[in-house]
């Protein structure tokens, strides 16, 4: 059994963000180097031995939302993109990630996702000043869960 899950991520973002975000975003979705220093996600700890065979925890940063290709356990593909909405009449960032994450992700995944929702449009907002972010789907599932970010911190689905 697999704790695989489907993240569905589609929001624009307004036209605010600095070079050194943008960078980042890029690196997170895959689409970009990594920049020198982190702001969005700053800490990506991970459990390793070291040489005497204990556990020690490194820092190991990745692209929380880099995944592409066939993906493993839900299907279809995993990819993302981010364009420029200038020619737009509501200019910003479209943002749009599909990715498989485990739970052992929601946190780190759940951090991002808090700083992308204080920067979406007012169209994803909802009545309860939550922001609607995207969808979760257990891959076994046949129905997504709606995902929102609520005082700045991700709701999962239950």
């Amino acid at each position: 059994m697999s704790d695989v899950y489907e993240l569905a991520i589609s929001v624009d973002l307004r036209d605010e963000l600095s070079e050194q975000e943008l960078a980042e975003l890029r690196w997170h979705l895959g689409i970009g180097p990594q920049p020198e220093r982190l702001s969005i996600v700053t800490r990506f700890p991970i459990v390793v031995e070291d040489e005497s065979g204990d556990p020690v925890v490194e820092d190991e940063p990745r692209p929380l939302l880099g995944g592409s290709g066939p993906a493993w356990r839900v299907g279809g593909v995993l990819g993302s993109a981010l364009a420029d909405r200038a020619d737009l009449p509501r200019k910003g960032w479209s943002l749009t990630s599909r990715q498989e994450i485990h739970p052992d992700e929601f946190d780190q995944v759940g951090e991002l996702l808090g700083w992308l929702a204080a920067r979406v449009h007012d169209a994803h907002l909802l009545a309860d000043d939550a922001v609607s972010i995207g969808c979760l789907r257990f891959h076994e599932d046949l129905t997504p869960e709606a995902l929102k970010v609520a005082n700045g911190q991700i709701v999962w689905p239950a």
